[in-house]
């Protein structure tokens, strides 16, 4: 098995240290790196080549945000997963905007950060139906102008895609796994896997918390309710 290269990203030295404790012991994850600013980040990740960047979000000097804008802005991009100390709110919003592929709580048990840092290393995406909700509902908290406008912008996009396209990406917003798609659009896996991929290459997203976003945007999710607590 080859194990996954990780990146630590945060301001605090025990925090790093922690982190370095806690997740380079795991078999299939080797700690290829540590910074402590993100000015730090692109550099470092140019020498090292992590498959994943586990990112704090507010750090003095260059925040976890602009590094990680930086970061998804490269081609052959590391995933990364932001550290933060809330649940949801711009910040969080802008970097999952810019392309990272989930967030951890600082106070997440460190199984649960190891096991999102091999999800995001296998391609999945850390954001559950619940919080993806709570984060709708911070982007709906923004000026009415800029809601008015990010939405005519994703209609924009979203409008290029087939009817079943369109279906999927719904789906995908509402944190529905491929299997769970497959069932309820009545289509095999594999067929699921090639529409999301169109949908990623056609609006050229990253990953699939971006065409959740991108969906609830554009306004079709809003005759959805979730009830996941």
């Amino acid at each position: 098995m080859t194990a996954i290269r990780l990146l630590l990203v945060d301001d605090d030295p025990l925090v790093r240290a922690g982190l370095s404790l806690m997740l380079g012991g795991a078999e299939d994850v080797e700690i290829v790196g540590e910074a402590a600013d993100g000015d730090e980040v692109v550099a470092l990740v140019d020498r090292t080549r992590p498959d994943v960047v586990l990112m704090d979000i507010r750090m003095p000097g260059t925040d976890g945000l602009t590094a990680t804008e930086r970061l998804r802005s490269r081609p052959d991009a590391p995933q990364v997963v932001v550290l933060t100390t809330f649940h949801a709110d711009e910040q969080v919003l802008r970097a999952l905007r810019a392309g990272a592929a989930g967030f951890v709580l600082k106070d997440t048990p460190p199984a649960e950060i190891l096991h999102a840092v091999r999800r995001v290393a296998a391609g999945d995406p850390v954001l559950s139906p619940a919080v993806t909700r709570r984060l709708m509902e911070q982007a709906a908290g923004t000026a009415p102008d800029a809601r008015h406008a990010r939405r005519t912008r994703a209609r924009a996009r979203v409008d290029t895609l087939n009817d079943r396209e369109r279906e999927v990406a719904v789906a995908v917003g509402r944190g529905m796994a491929n299997a769970d798609i497959a069932s309820h659009l009545f289509m095999s896996v594999a067929t699921v896997k090639a529409h999301v991929s169109r949908i990623l290459a056609g609006l050229d997203l990253d990953n699939r918390v971006q065409i959740a976003l991108l969906a609830y945007d554009a306004g079709l999710l809003d005759d959805y309710h979730d009830d996941t607590p």
